[in-house]
């Protein structure tokens, strides 16, 4: 049944994206699209430098080019505040040459504003440290002692409080603080992430960075960009739900692979090739870039060339190959760096998807 009433709601809403779509703005003329970078800002340099739309001076060269980075800058590595700013600089350059930086809100960014440190690189602490780094944490010993040995007390209310203050050292890094003061709802990174789009729509072709699913799809990008942005508010009452929501755009894999739900039957869900034609149908769109998931032999078109693929584990922490997608009109071309340093290029479509 599930499958029957999606089809038909994509069917239903088909003529209006379409209607829209001819309406729309016309396309850029060249788009190139970066995959996962994890905070490996020596690959991301090699890529903008390959793609033509970075200088020797890291400015932006690009022209009319549309860039669009597509999300999971963070986490991994320890360059991620360095490739941050370059984008940052470039986003406020390209716009007098005709260009565009997007960057796409990841799951990784969405972690960091909520708290979740589990994939933190030490470097990414050490890069928020100055000269101020040890009054600050000291500071905050001063002033949240009591809070501290509250918590550590519970697992082990004997433990005396040098001790605590030792293990609490040990445990928040020098830049440690400046990193969760920065990227917090409402800190200066954390500001940044809320103006992140979630899913972008240049001309025929999608790009989210996990992927769509048939269900989230029921909104328009304007819409589903909107609930990203209101969770990354601040405000401890904020609804954040929709970051960790597995069927949204920052973690859906299911464009991209079928695994096992306890929660529903696999035959109650589309397939991954009707679920794709609904998604397209319902933006009047031809082809959905993701990244989120690795292909780490390189840049991936699937199901027709509707679905192209463009996490190739570009980061030291995957070992894949560097790598960007460029689309110009309905030539699409992946490019990768090959492991003898050399680039080469793959066309993967000269016309509309089959």
């Amino acid at each position: 049944m599930l499958r029957l009433l999606v089809l038909l709601a994509s069917l239903l809403l088909a003529p209006f994206a379409l209607a829209a779509q001819d309406a729309a703005p016309a396309p850029p003329a060249r788009i190139v699209a970066v995959g996962d970078l994890h905070g490996d800002y020596e690959a991301w340099e090699e890529i903008a430098r390959a793609a033509g739309i970075v200088d020797v001076k890291g400015g932006w060269s690009g022209g009319g080019t549309t860039l669009v980075q597509m999300g999971d800058i963070t986490d991994r590595g320890p360059d991620s505040l360095r490739i941050i700013r370059q984008l940052q600089r470039l986003a406020g350059e390209a716009p007098a040459a005709g260009g565009q930086v997007i960057v796409l809100l990841g799951n990784h960014e969405a972690m960091n504003v909520t708290g979740d440190l589990r994939y933190v690189h030490p470097g990414e602490y050490e890069a928020f440290r100055d000269r101020r780094s040890r009054s600050v944490r000291l500071d905050v010993w001063a002033t949240q002692r009591d809070r501290l040995a509250e918590l550590y007390r519970a697992e082990k209310p004997d433990l005396p409080i040098d001790e605590i203050k030792r293990r609490w050292l040990a445990e928040t890094p020098l830049g440690m603080i400046e990193h969760r003061r920065s990227w917090r709802a409402g800190g200066e990174l954390g500001l940044w992430a809320a103006t992140l789009p979630a899913v972008v729509q240049l001309g025929p072709t999608l790009f989210a960075h996990g992927g769509i699913s048939a269900e989230r799809s029921a909104e328009d990008v304007a819409a589903i960009n909107r609930r990203h942005q209101a969770a990354l508010a601040p405000g401890d009452e904020v609804d954040r739900s929709v970051l960790d929501d597995p069927l949204g755009p920052l973690w859906y894999r299911g464009n991209v692979v079928r695994e096992a739900d306890d929660t529903e039957p696999q035959s109650a869900r589309l397939s991954r090739e009707e679920e794709l034609a609904a998604v397209l149908a319902r933006y009047g769109a031809q082809r959905l870039v993701v990244a989120h998931t690795p292909s780490r032999d390189g840049i991936a078109d699937d199901l027709g060339g509707r679905l192209l693929r463009i996490d190739t584990g570009i980061s030291r922490h995957y070992g894949g190959p560097a790598s960007y997608l460029e689309i110009a009109g309905d030539r699409i071309t992946a490019h990768q760096r090959e492991t003898d340093g050399s680039w080469t290029s793959r066309i993967l479509s000269e016309g509309a998807p089959r």
